[in-house]
């Protein structure tokens, strides 16, 4: 049950139908909009919404949907059903862009249940009739006439009016030249129709001397229109021809008609498929354009909103260049009712009316405009009780419609029902008002309800304060600044910051004393406790993102110095490793020079002379040990002036060589401007070619067999042995195929699919793809990359940026792909 009948105004659900209505192209998809009911079943409500997040998908992320016509067939089709009935050309043409939508939606989704499972499946047994879309183009062409070749007896009567047509305009030219050069017609007078027949114009005067018929004559009365006798007959077989060709028409037609009377049951349950798919692509197109998406559904009754926003105020606010604050609510089956207090302007009454439109849009099969992680159960009944009811005519007052509202709610309120009660209590004297208020909200709590209630009445916060199944909640606002915040904290009851409002606005202060005296102390110091909470919790949010933000901040220091100390971890080890190798080397080497002293002293048999050899070669080994460090230095000492010795020489090398480039003819010979014969290349590019003709700022260079026309201020002049050198470095030793560019400027495309590749698989294509597109003058490619984590595309932008030859590149329109497609302009 939905209440009241208004409910869909209230909440502005009328608004988005209306602006769904217009996305509709069918007047079928119109009426079913119109006609989508609010459900309670779990596997209807899944089932709507899946088919339309896969339409949303397909509609963002394929580039191959179809994008042909969505047609009405019904009032036609109903006309066919009549034995004898005919259909016209317009109708038939009209039918024929019908089944041709219907079988290209059908072969889109063929083979693609992993993808759109809940879309292949209502594509799965609708029939596209290509037989007949075959047979109708046997009959029209594709101006939506009808062929000669449509019947072998239209095609003899079409040829035979063509020949009459001949003979008319022959006969009536010769009549025409032979009555100018009798001085009857003026020289530059030229033939007419009149009433679908060719006539002469002749003076009033020489009207009698040619004979025929006059059909016509001026405003003036000087002229009149003359049909020569001697095609009148001419005329009349043309027009009995044509009456026969109409006659063949409706044979043609009609047999037609006659051929699919038959398959009408089938036809017309392609056309309702035709309809549903574009009333469930309507659904799609407005939740792309307003970013809704799908959220987690339950079967039982719950409500956790996660970012969520009102449709209508996020599109309000978007229009303003204004920033939303989006909505975190979440009822449960232990605490299912929400009081929200706070200040006036503060966005009680939004909260109220988000759950209720999200809520309302879900279980008719829409998409909502909150996370994706949100998580929205199902309810059998909404109520909704906000705004001013009164009646002169139902002699209602504000509060009499308050409480005949309270009345409905409480007799058909459940479990399984949503309340949402804006200003609950409000209209009437404030203590009976507020204790009424207070015992419905307690009956209200007794029937387990869900639901959402501002108030700004202190008994209703108490009261939640204290029951099991009830949870208070507050809008916050900045004290030190007195505004709102338009943010939801739940846990405690919020203030109405009304004292703090009017010292704002400049209400006389004296009146805020006595206002504060004749509201008592108690109330004054419970406002004050909550505007002191309000302020302590702000502080504390404030410090301990500021602790989080330190505690951030040491993280990040303490990785940085961890990753130092492994780095010098891992350089220490190296070292330790080499200084052992260099040292069992060493060790092996005094080893091997202490046994060959031992085996020379042995062998000479301790001679003196020789032992004083081998000795001193032996302090000699030593010596070198000990002299190993200050040779190592000396050594990189002498490496670096080396170093700096060949880096001098080189940059001598190259002034000299600029020197000598500048003075030679190749330099004399390189043009200062362009003209024809320069050598050229495109600014941040490497290819060079040659200037073959100017037009104006433009000019056509041959970059190897390929003549292209660029700006001439994109070209930079380069010398003869630059060119020779690039060309001859460019030169393929042995082509293995011949390049055709004008074979490869028909089969280019202007999109390229680089979703799925590596970061420079994808930047490589991306590079080939501009290049060519340059090349062949396209000023316009679309690059589809996907949205994912969004590294490819700043990639992409990143190169695309870099380099001198785009113009501009950003998002594609949301409704074809939005972030996930980069649109780039050419500089061509």
């Amino acid at each position: 049950m939905i209440y009241p009948e208004n409910f869909e105004s209230k909440i502005g659900f009328d608004r988005i139908r209306s602006q769904i209505k217009a996305l509709c192209v069918t007047q079928g998809a119109v009426e079913k909009l119109e006609t989508a009911e609010f459900s309670s079943d779990y596997r209807t409500v899944k089932e709507r919404l899946d088919r339309t997040f896969e339409m949303r998908t397909a509609l963002m992320m394929e580039s191959g949907f179809p994008d042909g016509s969505f047609v009405d067939t019904d009032s036609f089709l109903k006309k066919a059903g009549i034995e004898g009935a005919f259909l016209e050309t317009d109708e038939i043409a009209a039918l024929r862009k019908a089944l041709s939508m219907v079988h290209a939606l059908v072969l889109f989704f063929r083979g693609k249940e992993q993808q759109y499972p809940r879309l292949q499946t209502l594509c799965r047994d609708v029939n596209g009739f290509p037989e007949i879309i075959n047979h109708i183009d046997t009959i029209l062409d594709k101006f939506g006439k009808v062929r000669d070749s449509a019947s072998p007896e239209l095609f003899s009567i079409r040829r035979a009016i063509r020949d009459r047509e001949s003979q008319i305009s022959r006969r009536i030219q010769q009549i025409m030249g032979q009555a100018q050069a009798a001085g009857l017609v003026d020289g530059d007078a030229s033939i007419s129709i009149r009433e679908g027949r060719a006539v002469i114009p002749v003076a009033a005067a020489n009207k009698k001397k040619i004979k025929g018929f006059v059909h016509d004559e001026s405003a003036t009365g000087k002229t009149v229109y003359v049909e020569p006798i001697e095609v009148v007959e001419i005329n009349n077989e043309l027009k009995e021809l044509e009456y026969e060709q109409r006659r063949e028409v409706v044979r043609i037609l009609t047999r037609f008609t006659d051929t699919i009377r038959p398959d009408l049951p089938a036809i017309r349950e392609s056309g309702d498929f035709l309809t549903t798919m574009d009333f469930i692509r309507a659904k799609a197109r407005f939740a792309l354009a307003n970013d809704c998406t799908l959220p987690i559904v339950g079967e039982g009754s719950s409500v956790s909103l996660r970012s969520a926003r009102h449709t209508l105020l996020a599109q309000t606010l978007r229009r303003e260049g204004k920033p939303i604050v989006p909505l975190d609510l979440t009822l449960t089956p232990e605490k299912h009712i929400l009081v929200i207090s706070g200040p006036n302007a503060g966005g009680k009454s939004v909260c109220l009316k988000t759950v209720g439109l999200l809520q309302y849009m879900l279980q008719k099969g829409f998409l909502v405009s909150a996370s994706e992680n949100s998580e929205m159960g199902l309810f059998e009944d909404i109520f909704i009780d906000i705004g001013d009811e009164q009646s002169i005519d139902n002699d209602l007052s504000t509060y009499s419609s308050h409480l005949l509202n309270m009345k409905n709610i409480l007799r058909h309120a459940g479990s399984r029902s949503l309340i949402l009660i804006d200003e609950f209590g409000t209209g009437t004297e404030p203590v009976i008002g507020g204790a009424i208020a207070e015992s419905v909200l307690e009956k209200l709590e007794e029937k387990h309800c869900f639901g959402v209630i501002t108030t700004h009445y202190s008994n209703l916060k108490y009261y939640a304060s204290n029951a099991a199944g009830i949870l208070n909640g507050a809008m916050t606002f900045d004290v030190q600044n007195i505004r709102p915040l338009f943010r939801l904290e739940t846990g405690k009851p919020g203030s109405s910051f009304a004292i703090e409002i009017a010292r704002k606005i400049g209400l006389p202060e004296e009146i805020i004393r006595s206002a504060s005296d004749k509201a008592g102390s108690d109330h004054v110091d419970m406002e004050r406790q909550l505007r002191e909470i309000a302020r302590d919790r702000r502080y504390w949010e404030q410090k301990r993102e500021r602790i989080r933000q330190a505690e951030k901040r040491v993280d990040e220091l303490a990785e940085k110095y961890r990753s130092e100390l492994e780095a010098i971890k891992n350089e220490r080890g190296r070292l330790l490793k080499e200084a052992r190798t260099e040292a069992r080397q060493i060790t092996d080497e005094a080893n091997r020079q202490i046994e060959n002293t031992i085996r020379e002293i042995r062998e000479s048999q301790a001679d003196r002379q020789r032992t004083l050899v081998v000795r001193r070669k032996m302090d000699e080994f030593k010596q070198t040990l000990v002299e190993d460090k200050a040779a190592d230095e000396a050594i990189d000492r002498k490496i670096e002036q080396l170093r700096a010795r060949e880096q001098r020489r080189a940059e001598r090398k190259r002034k000299k060589s600029e020197a000598a480039t500048a003075a030679s003819p190749a330099a004399a010979d390189k043009p200062r401007t362009v003209e024809p014969g320069a050598k050229v290349r495109i600014k941040g590019q490497d290819a060079v070619g040659e200037v073959m003709s100017l037009d104006g700022k433009r000019a056509t260079v041959g970059f190897g067999q390929i003549l292209t026309t660029i700006a001439v201020d994109r070209l930079e002049i380069i010398s003869n042995s630059e060119y020779k050198k690039v060309v001859r470095n460019e030169r393929p030793a042995a082509p293995s195929t011949n390049y055709d560019p004008g074979q490869r400027r028909l089969q280019f495309s202007q999109q390229i699919d680089v979703r799925g590749m590596r970061v420079t698989e994808a930047l490589e294509a991306v590079q080939d793809f501009v290049d060519e597109a340059v090349m062949f003058g396209f000023s316009e490619l679309r690059i589809l990359h996907g949205k994912g984590t969004g590294a490819l595309k700043e990639e992409i932008r990143q190169y695309l940026r870099a380099t001198g030859l785009v113009a501009s590149a950003k998002d594609e329109h949301e409704e074809r792909g939005g972030a996930g497609i980069t649109v780039v302009r050419l500089n061509v």
